[in-house]
């Protein structure tokens, strides 16, 4: 029995599934580890301590704390029994402390897996796969179990949920009616831990630690494969059961925000029980080969602790910087996510000027959406309105337009909404402004900056745009792909009767030789299209 459990701790396998690219991705055996070691050490001490992954996929966070836990009972078990096993195995003969030792590992086992390791699976498939790494067999009532259950499912739950239709969307999770409503024997989505009022309900115990890496999100039925956040869900859900250790890997777009993510964003930032949280801009330092937008972070939230958090920036496989200090700065309302942009953030808003998102505009400045159709190829008497739209213009009549019209015979800047490329560093973080003259509209593929009184005021603000300070201001705001208009709340406006570059507003911000270092590694140059 022990050669047959140690013989299935082979991280490869599980590293290999955590290169997966969807929104369900599994987490390679090393971040796991990193996630475990947040956790006081004495916890590993505790043989009543329990833990709960809510999320289970790989089975991977199960297998590693199951490890741990035994590893401080019965220290070396593992190289102990690979020595008991060889010495089988080379036809000796096993003496008095070798019988003990496998007694006592079988007893520890069955303690640790039938005691203080549960798990809830996210659909069937990973219910059989996370058994089969936590037990090592799909089934761990049948002999193949390193421990013998009574039941097909252990201590990994699975329950066929159904989700709650309530005008389209599941009140629960809010997927879409249309996308998972689906029949009988198909897999819904419909995660058990987050579609019960009482989550306390699956297993009628407490939990020390709740931990996991859940799903991140489902579409929702709107335009353009439009999806809504789950994982704040299961955060949510974990805090009601009021355990004493909370840590996920999730991505890291609720620091500012935005869809679904309001309400969680002020609360994560304001209960300061949030002690540690490793920020990883560049989602592959955590996940080989898989993109986030906004990248991914995992945190400790502890239910006795009150006060600043550690944050640790990542890049590029080792620690950029460390810091001790509120997840909520002083007139604030995100994450700022960088520690070394604290300081140039403060000085730049000590100068208290109105900022650049009282001039960018909301989502649809004109009301046309992508997919407006209804513009002509060449202009005319009729059609008079340059459209700037997805790839090549139209021409359209002002009577098109459903709001802000008077903004067609201004000067101002089409910006697109969404940002360029992937999201590794240095980035652009924001595509080239355009500057529009009069007698021009745009569909939803841009936001409008301005307007402007002028050409020359346009063209500077354009230039402004392109600075890297500009970008760099825009950047503590942008968590996801979409440049919308409240990622240009901590950017300062200037005189637009003159140009701007990077150098003069350093010097008027005070920002440092080492400051302007540090943004020229998150920043790449962008010049102005003529």
């Amino acid at each position: 029995m022990s050669d047959l459990f140690s013989s299935t701790y082979n991280p490869d396998v599980l590293s290999c599934l955590a290169n997966l690219s969807n929104d369900e991705v599994f987490t390679p055996p090393e971040v796991v580890n990193q996630m475990l070691d947040m956790l006081p050490k004495e916890i590993w001490n505790d043989k009543n301590a329990t833990f709960l992954d809510p999320a289970c996929k790989s089975g991977v966070f199960l297998r590693e704390i199951a490890k741990r836990l035994i590893e401080a009972q019965l220290p070396n078990y593992e190289q102990v029994s690979y020595e008991i096993n060889e010495k089988l195995r080379s036809g000796g003969e096993l003496d008095g402390r070798d019988i003990a030792f496998q007694n006592m590992l079988e007893n520890v086992i069955d303690h640790v897996f039938k005691n203080q390791v549960f798990g809830i699976a996210i659909t069937e498939l990973t219910s059989l796969l996370s058994r089969r790494s936590v037990y090592c067999s799909k089934y761990p009532q049948s002999e193949y179990s390193v421990v013998r259950f009574d039941n097909p499912e252990g201590r990994i739950d699975y329950k066929q949920m159904q989700h709650t239709w309530r005008n389209g969307k599941c009140v629960f999770c809010g997927a879409s009616e249309g996308e998972y409503d689906r029949e009988e024997g198909k897999e819904q989505y419909a995660y058990e831990f987050i579609h019960l009022d009482n989550p306390e309900e699956v297993f009628d115990m407490k939990f020390d630690v709740i931990i996991g890496n859940p799903p991140y999100q489902l579409s929702d039925g709107g335009a353009q494969q439009s999806a809504s956040p789950v994982y704040h869900k299961f955060i949510e859900q974990a805090m009601k059961l009021n355990p004493r250790y909370i840590t996920m890997i999730v991505p890291a777009r609720w620091y500012s925000g935005g869809k679904g993510l309001d309400e969680f964003r002020d609360h994560m930032l304001s209960n300061n029980r949030i002690s540690v949280i490793h920020d990883f801009p560049e989602t592959s330092d955590c996940f080989p080969r898989v993109n986030i937008r906004g990248g991914i972070c995992y945190f400790l939230w502890e239910r006795d602790y009150m006060g600043d958090c550690h944050v640790i920036n990542h890049k590029d496989g080792s620690i950029l910087d460390e810091s001790i200090r509120p997840l909520k700065e002083k007139g604030a309302t995100t994450f700022i996510r960088y520690n070394k942009a604290i300081e140039i953030l403060k000085k730049v808003t000590r100068q208290s000027e109105p900022t650049m998102d009282k001039l960018a505009s909301s989502r649809k400045p004109f009301g046309l959406a992508t997919n407006f159709s209804n513009y002509a190829e060449t202009p005319s008497n009729k059609n008079n309105v340059e459209l700037y739209k997805f790839r090549k213009n139209g021409w359209i009549q002002k009577a098109d337009v459903e709001r802000n019209d008077e903004w067609i015979d201004r000067w101002k800047i089409f910006e697109p909404y969404a940002s360029p490329g992937q999201d590794d560093y240095p980035h652009l973080i924001l595509s080239k402004p355009i500057v529009a003259g009069p007698g021009t509209a745009c569909t939803e593929t841009y936001l409008v900056v301005g307007p402007f009184s002028n050409e020359k005021e346009t063209r500077n603000a354009a230039t402004y745009m392109t600075t890297k300070f500009f970008r760099f201001m825009l950047l503590l705001l942008k968590s996801a792909q979409h440049i919308t208009q409240k990622v240009y709340a901590f950017t300062p406006q200037q005189d637009f009767s003159k140009s701007w570059t990077d150098s003069e507003l350093y010097d008027k911000y005070g920002i440092t030789e080492d400051e302007q270092a540090f943004i020229d590694t998150l920043i790449k140059p962008l010049e102005l299209s003529e």
